[in-house]
């Protein structure tokens, strides 16, 4: 794959970056996902006597629905409605079986169709960058962050419960896609700003966070190399620390529209971003700490190839479709690409590994 990487037209894809963008947001408690993942609305310090078990994150992405997907859910409900289940069907057993899963759930994005059908497949919550979306999430159950509709929404982290963990998730973003906040509303949407990152992210330290999840909307579009930005940002974030303990534990990111690689960066992995026709989604099974008041450590990193087959309009698991004999050219070129950009940073020799 080339640095630079032109996958199709927008209008034929549904893109599967991570999660991302926005400020942080949480749902009313009234709304409770139909799976693994639950809101802590009052979380106590971290590292308590029942943080025992460890857990096991994915993160996948970008729900954008356009025309063609639109279309295809329409057919798959018979043409009455849309139904968006089969298109996320491929993926399924990946997000499912973890104990915390997260997606991107964008500001052109709000069907609540799409959005039941994020809560059906097992995703618990995803980053947003409208508020729009979020009336659709609370009713599909699935939690966010990402923006918000009040400021006091704005200054809550997304609280869910993985294993023993308690996990707070913050969500910023690089642009507004030329929108423009209100003098009144500057909360609605949180703009990457590293000082105003690792405020939060400490506070949701003090606050009794035992992992702290940064998703980030940032990087070059069409690149699979990070960027300046992403390099520098990334390994300042990943230096900060709170009493020897690094505050932030996991960077996600998304917006490049092609893979780009994972890397260890003073001890914490960062995914600079999760792609687009060509994708991935990272997997990453944390272990409690060895005494209360450590961190939670990155036991198993993973990543697996995915590929959307816009004539089908599916998703595909491609270490999965492969291991199950589907011969396709298409779809080993895919993944050999993918596995490329993820591994060029040298991620293989910090343990990352392929999964499926």
């Amino acid at each position: 794959m080339t640095q630079r990487t032109r996958q199709g037209t927008a209008a034929a894809t549904l893109l599967l970056l991570t999660t991302a963008a926005g400020c942080v947001g949480q749902t009313s408690a009234a709304h409770t996902p139909p799976n693994r993942g639950t809101v802590h609305p009052a979380p106590s310090a971290a590292g308590g006597a029942g943080a025992t078990r460890g857990f096991t994150l994915v993160a996948s992405g970008d729900m954008l629905a356009h025309d063609s997907v639109v279309r295809r859910a329409r057919a798959d409900a018979g043409g009455d409605g849309y139904d968006f289940r089969p298109l996320l069907a491929g993926i399924r057993s990946v997000v499912s079986r973890a104990d915390l899963a997260i997606c991107h759930y964008p500001e052109t994005t709000s069907l609540p169709q799409l959005a039941k059908a994020l809560g059906s497949t097992g995703y618990d919550s995803c980053s947003t960058t409208s508020n729009q979306s979020l009336d659709a999430l609370d009713t599909a159950g699935v939690r966010h962050a990402g923006s918000a509709r009040t400021a006091a929404e704005a200054r809550r982290p997304a609280w869910l419960k993985a294993g023993g963990a308690k996990v707070a998730q913050l969500a910023y973003t690089s642009a507004t896609n030329g929108l423009t906040l209100a003098d009144r509303q500057p909360w609605a949407v949180s703009l990457i700003d590293e000082k105003k990152i690792v405020a939060d992210a400490r506070a949701a330290r003090r606050a009794g966070a035992d992992v702290v999840v940064v998703s980030l909307d940032w990087g070059t579009r069409w690149q699979t190399e990070p960027d300046e930005h992403q390099l520098n940002l990334g390994r300042r974030l990943t230096e900060s620390t709170s009493d020897g303990r690094p505050d932030i534990d996991l960077v996600l990111g998304t917006q490049a529209r092609v893979p780009q690689p994972y890397e260890k960066v003073n001890g914490t992995w960062i995914v600079y971003g999760m792609g687009g026709n060509h994708g991935s989604i990272g997997r990453f099974t944390f272990v409690p700490p060895a005494e209360p008041g450590r961190r939670w450590v990155v036991k198993k990193a993973e990543f697996v190839p995915t590929w959307m087959d816009t004539d089908a309009g599916r998703v595909i698991n491609l270490p999965d479709a492969l291991r199950r004999g589907a011969d396709r050219d298409e779809l080993r070129e895919a993944q050999q690409a993918i596995s490329a950009a993820v591994l060029s940073r040298g991620a293989a020799g910090d343990g990352l590994t392929l999964g499926r």
